[in-house]
């Protein structure tokens, strides 16, 4: 993990729905080559965060600098370069049913670069590759397990060698066989490959094998209620509910 300047930056940051505030003048940074995971509780916010950082929605203020560009302020040519500076796996991984692995990787060479057919092919299959999945490249995602999507998923988001990866749930759905096999492969692209992961989950057993550090969203306080590393939270924290979160001893609320 580096000690650079902050490769993504929330500054005083305010968004909701319908003039309803869920996440109220929130600041964090994220770090080159770090994972790092955003959790919480349900209806926390964590997915209306992860929409806003990738320039789905607008705030109601404040600032969301990638690689020091605001995604927010940004029009035209400008923000499709931020754009351009990141990936995004969603939740179900969201490829195309009708068209094999090696395709769905390739749609973004072929709508993005001027790459021959044979160019964007090589690439995409070493992105396949990246995620153990080259065998399987002409295979459609129905016949493939939910966690082989998964991984497709992320290498169709690594297409265009973005440095920053956005997860969305990553282990829903999978067993935990499957999901500690998707934790590997993500930990093994931020070391190998240095790509940033901000991850939005709230699958404990993942966050203490993945996560570099983390911020703790909080739906009654509209914030960050603790950010650290996980393993801190759950032994230090002096909020007793994200030690309670962290340990899982009690079921509840939070204050």
């Amino acid at each position: 993990m580096s000690d650079q300047e902050a490769i993504i930056q929330v500054d005083d940051f305010t968004a909701g729905y319908d003039g309803d505030v869920l996440l109220d003048h929130i600041r964090f940074e994220v770090r080159p080559g770090e994972v790092f995971v955003i959790l919480g509780g349900s209806g926390c916010g964590k997915s209306t965060l992860l929409k806003h950082l990738i320039g789905l929605y607008q705030p109601m203020s404040g600032r969301v600098l990638i690689g020091g560009d605001d995604i927010v302020s940004a029009t035209g040519d400008a923000r499709l370069a931020i754009l351009r500076r990141f990936g995004v796996m969603y939740q179900s991984g969201a490829l195309f049913g009708s068209m094999t692995l090696l395709e769905n990787v390739r749609l973004p060479l072929e709508e993005f670069t001027r790459l021959d057919e044979e160019a964007r092919n090589l690439t995409a299959l070493m992105k396949l590759d990246l995620v153990g999945l080259r065998p399987f490249a002409g295979h459609l995602p129905a016949e493939i397990s939910g966690g082989m999507q998964k991984r497709a998923g992320i290498a169709r988001a690594m297409a265009l060698d973005p440095t920053i990866l956005f997860l969305d749930e990553p282990s829903a759905g999978l067993d935990p066989i499957t999901s500690a096999e998707l934790d590997q492969t993500i930990l093994r692209l931020a070391r190998n490959l240095g790509v940033t992961f901000v991850v939005v989950t709230h699958e404990l057993p993942s966050i203490f094998t993945i996560a570099d550090r983390v911020i703790m969203l909080d739906k009654a306080r509209r914030g960050i209620v603790a950010e650290g590393r996980p393993q801190e939270l759950r032994d230090h924290s002096p909020d007793p509910w994200v030690r309670n979160f962290f340990n899982r001893h009690v079921e509840g609320t939070s204050p």
